[in-house]
């Protein structure tokens, strides 16, 4: 946000009060999701729109310059299209790997090697605390937690503990690096920490995770989860361990754009996931009838959370500059 932004305070006229109602009634909204069936992203766009809405109307009435608040909406804009983007690319390239049957391998290996609940436990929840890095805590958890079910979707004294440390442990390990987290990804994004800064919150991270797990896994019961071994092996498709190869290149192409060329952190993924398309456009005129729709892997990934991240930031970027975010200051 600009100087003059950040001076300017309507916190106390109509349209402040308004937009600070609407805001809080949206986060209601998304905290009782369940309760309302209501997806998250509704309310969440409506308050991020809905804010800088009543913001123009306030300009327009009282006869205001109008550029400075377009101004603020473009630099606005083009904080969140860093962060939209980028999550998008990311989202792909996990669908891309589901659908390549990736995680399905995992599952299986981790299953029929007969490992015991307990060291389940202990399994699931170090890939999350290292996958979440790169993946994003959320889609981390998601996936192992669909893992976690298919291990044993009948056994809640392992499903329970099991599941919270998915959780705990992408959280913990989504805070050490750039793209763990939507948090973490605005600090560098926006060039408030480098790169590197973020590895010194490893040790921190992985103590947190370490210390919840301990005393989880003092809930989690003994014995193995039943495994048909008649159970046909699941293995990566075609294109599979390439496609995991691409993504790494690509997470270090953000980093690069970011670090070294002075382009957004959002460039690097978006050349990685050209790279994806032209990946798969060669492996369609290579391989059998079987063919890749790169497209529909964008099809599947999370929409909602893409827009629920574009509403509530676009809410709190309407707060600041009305001058909310100063005066809590």
């Amino acid at each position: 946000m600009t100087e003059a932004a950040a001076h300017l305070d309507l916190t106390t006229t109509w349209v402040g009060i308004l937009s600070l109602i609407l805001f809080v009634a949206a986060y209601y909204f998304i905290a009782a999701e369940d309760k309302f069936q209501i997806n998250k992203a509704k309310p969440a766009l409506l308050a991020g729109t809905g804010i800088f809405m009543l913001i123009g109307v306030y300009y327009a009435m009282n006869g205001l310059d109008g550029h400075r608040l377009e101004h603020e909406v473009e630099l606005l804009i083009y904080e969140i299209a860093g962060i939209f983007f980028f999550l998008m690319v990311a989202m792909t390239y996990i669908e891309a790997m589901i659908d390549r049957g990736v995680f399905s391998a995992l599952r299986y290996n981790l299953v029929s090697k007969g490992y015991s609940y307990k060291k389940l436990f202990w399994v699931t929840g170090l890939l999350a605390f290292f996958i979440s890095p790169v993946a994003d805590n959320l889609t981390t958890a998601l996936i192992l937690s669909t893992v976690l079910i298919t291990i044993d979707k009948e056994n809640k004294a392992f499903l329970v503990p099991g599941a919270i440390n998915i959780v705990v442990a992408a959280n913990a390990g989504g805070a050490w690096s750039p793209f763990g987290d939507i948090t973490t990804l605005m600090v560098w994004v926006d060039g408030k920490g480098a790169f590197n800064e973020f590895l010194y919150l490893f040790p921190a991270s992985i103590l947190g995770w370490y210390v919840t797990a301990f005393l989880l896994s003092r809930f989690v019961p003994e014995g193995k989860p039943p495994f048909n071994a008649e159970e046909k092996k699941a293995v990566i498709l075609e294109g599979g361990k390439q496609i995991i190869g691409l993504f790494a290149l690509t997470i270090v192409l953000a980093v690069v754009s970011h670090q070294v060329l002075h382009l957004p952190a959002m460039w690097g993924m978006m050349f990685g996931l050209a790279l994806l398309k032209m990946y798969v456009y060669y492996i369609n005129q290579n391989s059998g009838p079987t063919k890749l729709n790169a497209f529909s892997w964008i099809a599947h990934i999370e929409n909602d959370t893409l827009l629920f991240f574009f509403g509530i930031l676009a809410a709190v970027g309407g707060l600041h500059f009305l001058g909310f975010l100063e005066y809590f200051t």
